[in-house]
């Protein structure tokens, strides 16, 4: 069976434990460590994206964003002027101009703080640890601040994420 790597244990000698021979590199990994690595990646990607967000909100004009929204949703809205998803959109268009630059920070900073001390926990650096908890639990404690002020959706799961990978670290 090519691909699958099968672990055979040598034959113990009496009074000897069993264990696996010297040229397995795999070993089990307890759940909550498979957690970690996956909530690492979906962070890693995470960042990605929240890089890109950052990048598009300093490139492309509130005006542009508010014609693609106006396009996007007149029809719902022509049909269902209460429509939630159609409304909540439109409202929060109303407010990019003002939030831009925020916006722009905001992602920018979480997502490449994130990037880097994601690819520096998979190369096993120590320090990373400690200053993933210190970065995230920033920016745990300023999204509850806003989300005090003002809940959205999008700010509630990325706390409640932060907090996960927190938990798991």
């Amino acid at each position: 069976m090519e691909g699958f790597q099968t672990v055979v244990l040598e034959c113990p000698m009496q009074g000897e434990p069993e264990r696996a021979r010297p040229n397995d590199s795999r070993r089990a990994t307890p759940p909550l460590g498979r957690a970690f690595r996956v909530t690492l990646l979906l962070k890693g990607a995470d960042a990605v994206l929240e890089v890109i967000g950052g990048v598009l909100f300093l490139i492309v004009s509130p005006s542009s964003v508010s014609g693609l929204v106006r396009a996007l949703t007149q029809h719902e809205l022509s049909e269902d002027p209460n429509d939630l998803i159609a409304a909540h959109l439109r409202d929060a268009v109303a407010h990019f101009s003002g939030a831009r630059s925020f916006g722009a920070a905001h992602l920018l900073s979480h997502g490449l703080g994130k990037i880097v001390l994601v690819l520096e926990i998979f190369r096993g650096r120590l320090w990373a640890y400690p200053a993933m908890l210190i970065l995230l639990a920033v920016f745990i404690v300023y999204q509850t601040y806003r989300l005090a002020h003002g809940f959205t959706f999008g700010m509630f799961a990325l706390t409640a994420f932060d907090i996960v990978v927190v938990w798991l670290t």
